[in-house]
């Protein structure tokens, strides 16, 4: 039966955790209570199914469940220091577990425990918090619900709680649920599908009441100039702010933004409350541990020069992390976990939208996601009473909160280039595609650029969801086209930290077969291609202020004089120099600038496969289908040079261990003894 109960609290997980309504994302927890064999004594034991520590109901697998003995858990409360030491219980569920247990088991499994009932949800749906947050939000529940749902007071996530609960369930028989003020909801049932059907009860009653009962435009009338601007100017101002907004965001640590301009953020931008509202903070746990305790707002109408908007950004974030470390400092116990950096994670931009920002790409984004229902809640709020969420004081014992900090201590250490976004051209096929994968799997935002578009989209597949990887078409000889790679960066990762210049293409010909539109075409791709992407990359680095890596692949070739590729190889020097001077003008804002001179990578190429290969080969006298070989036996070392090889140079380049290199040239040769550097 065991098996059985846990298949079902799955699928009522997944189910609810599928509706943003219901609940935000790894927000909530949902138990089953059951009998299975106890492989001990071959006699039945009654066990408790809860969501563990950290994980998210939309997509909750077997894994992510904490099995504990019910007996065994119940008893805490006879062991039970008081609502001071509550924390101390967190380590005592440990002893509860059945087997193994599965996952870690989180503050509010003593709420699943307790609550007398098969199956309980807890959920932090947009309407339900709406009423938790409400001023009066008791005697709303009492209008909305009547007996059907009981009310209870703020109390952080905690044994407490769970004890608060399981008393209010005893006290009203006919309750299917509570409402917990300052947070969300609780529900529960005799089968599973009754649990969920009192969730979707009480969630979908309360947006039927929300909707009947509130007044129109609850926050406030627009304000002149605040409106949003058309897409495109939106769009264009909010790239051109988001490199100088992350940099202000990084300043205590590199941040990955996300961008979001949806109706729901552009009309509260635009409203008359957004100021005040805003400097109340969020109110749900789960919305302030993602969001901090309150945005950056910008001050300014939506048409304000782009000078003077940066200038008070400026000066915002300033007086921000000032208020941060002061809030910080009036709440800090001896005992509190350290300051985690004073930036804000939300900034509100009337007219253009809502920057959000997280050490990764997901954080970022379920970030802006936390805070879209951190808006819907005060709109519900406001509509029926007054926004009044928990204080501060209370905001600052969950933000920083020691489990907190210890659930945070258990993350994976992060990947050498966690946090940083990388733009590859020619990333399509070939040596552009290794590099993407291997920045990719380093732990990089990528962003895979090529002339090919299809191309592109099918190696941003690879590396992973759009979280991880975008694709752009771009033709880097078009100006525009590379503003707008670049662009789009900004726009999906915050900017753009790792450049590297690998479009490129090959025409093997003698001098006097080698025609004016042989040499304008390898020269535009490779040599100005290369100036126009580094050129938009580098102005986006200059404005976050964090450096950066430009990395040319260039080739053996800037320095051998090959047969029959006089363009090619000149293309290739243009490349290679352009690294030098870069390199020498980019330095004082932190931006290195190197280069990988490959040889000859065959398998893989697609360069090699689009008549190079066979051009080169017949300058050789050898079978194309030997040519990987044949640059291979004239190397030092007698291997073959693989892309996956050049992709490796890449991040050792970037990676950080050669932080004060720049100006230099990486042969990725296997050892050609001409093209030795001097």
């Amino acid at each position: 039966m065991g098996s059985m109960t846990a298949d079902e609290l799955l699928a009522r997980s997944n189910e609810l955790g599928a509706d943003p309504r219901n609940t935000n994302f790894a927000g909530g927890n949902t138990s089953a209570k059951g009998t299975d064999t106890d492989p001990v004594t071959g006699r039945p034991v009654d066990l408790l199914w809860v969501k563990g520590s950290g994980g998210d109901l939309g997509t909750l697998t077997e894994a992510g469940l904490a099995v504990l003995r019910l007996d065994r858990l119940r008893a805490l409360v006879d062991v039970y220091p008081g609502v001071e030491r509550e924390d101390e219980m967190v380590a005592a569920f440990d002893y509860c577990l059945h087997g193994r247990g599965g996952a870690a088991p989180s503050i509010d499994t003593a709420m699943h425990g307790l609550v007398d009932a098969a199956h309980v949800d807890h959920l932090h749906p947009d309407s339900g918090i709406a009423l938790a947050t409400a001023a009066d939000g008791a005697a709303l529940t009492k209008e909305c619900f009547g007996d059907r749902v009981a009310w209870v007071d703020w109390r952080r996530p905690g044994f407490q709680l769970g004890l608060d609960i399981a008393a209010v369930r005893r006290a009203n028989p006919k309750a299917i649920g509570v409402i917990l003020g300052g947070h969300g909801i609780t529900a529960w049932g005799e089968t599973s599908q009754e649990c969920r059907d009192h969730s979707l009860e009480i969630i979908r009653t309360a947006e039927t009441f929300l909707a009947e009962r509130g007044r129109a435009e609850p926050f406030g009338a627009v304000v002149p100039g605040f409106e949003a601007l058309p897409a495109d100017q939106r769009r264009a101002r909010a790239a051109a702010l988001a490199p100088v907004i992350r940099g202000l965001a990084s300043t205590d640590a590199r941040q990955v933004g996300h961008f979001t301009d949806s109706e729901v953020v552009l009309d509260f931008l635009a409203r008359e409350k957004l100021g005040p509202l805003a400097a109340l903070g969020t109110s749900c746990p789960d919305h302030f541990l993602r969001t901090k305790v309150r945005p950056l707002v910008v001050d300014l109408p939506a048409t304000a020069p782009l000078a003077e908007v940066v200038a008070r950004l400026q000066a915002l974030h300033e007086t921000y992390r000032e208020d941060y470390r002061a809030y910080y400092e009036r709440h800090a116990e001896p005992d509190s976990p350290p300051l985690r950096g004073a930036d804000p994670a939300i900034v509100l931009v009337p007219g253009v939208g809502m920057f959000s920002f997280g050490k990764d790409k997901q954080t970022a984004r379920v970030a802006g996601e936390f805070y879209v229902n951190a808006i819907n809640v005060m709109r519900g709020a406001e509509s029926v009473s007054r926004y009044a969420p928990i204080d501060e004081r209370e905001k600052f014992r969950i933000e920083y909160w020691a489990l907190e900090e210890a659930k945070l201590a258990r993350l994976p250490a992060p990947k050498p280039l966690a946090g940083r976004i990388a733009l590859v051209t020619g990333a399509g096929s070939g040596i552009g595609r290794a590099i993407a994968h291997r920045l990719g799997a380093e732990g990089a935002c990528v962003v895979v650029a090529d002339l090919d578009g299809e191309a592109a989209r099918t190696v941003a597949a690879e590396i992973g969801p759009a979280d991880r990887a975008v694709a752009v078409t771009a033709d880097v000889t078009d100006e525009a086209a590379v503003r707008a790679a670049v662009e789009a960066a900004a726009l999906a990762f915050g900017g753009v930290d790792l450049v590297v210049n690998n479009a490129g293409l090959s025409i093997s010909k003698s001098l006097l077969e080698t025609t004016e539109r042989d040499w304008d075409l390898q020269h535009d791709v490779m040599a100005k291609g290369s100036f126009l992407v580094a050129r938009a990359a580098a102005g986006v680095m200059v404005d976050q202020g964090l450096g950066g890596d430009l990395v040319y692949i260039s080739s053996k070739n800037a320095v051998f004089a090959g047969p029959n590729n006089v363009a090619y190889g000149a293309a290739k020097a243009d490349q290679a120099h352009q690294v030098r001077l870069l390199a020498a003008e980019l330095g004082e804002h932190g931006i290195r600038v190197n280069g990988i001179n490959p040889d000859g990578v065959v398998r893989g190429s697609g360069i090699f496969a689009k008549g190079w290969g066979a051009q080169r080969a017949a300058v050789y006298g050898v079978p194309e289908s030997e040519l990987g070989a044949f640059y291979a036996k004239r190397t030092l070392l007698g291997r073959e040079v693989l892309p996956e090889h050049v992709a490796a140079a890449v991040f050792a380049i970037t990676a950080g261990d050669l932080s004060l290199t720049t100006g230099l040239h990486v042969p990725v040769d296997a050892g050609v003894a001409a093209a030795f550097l001097r």
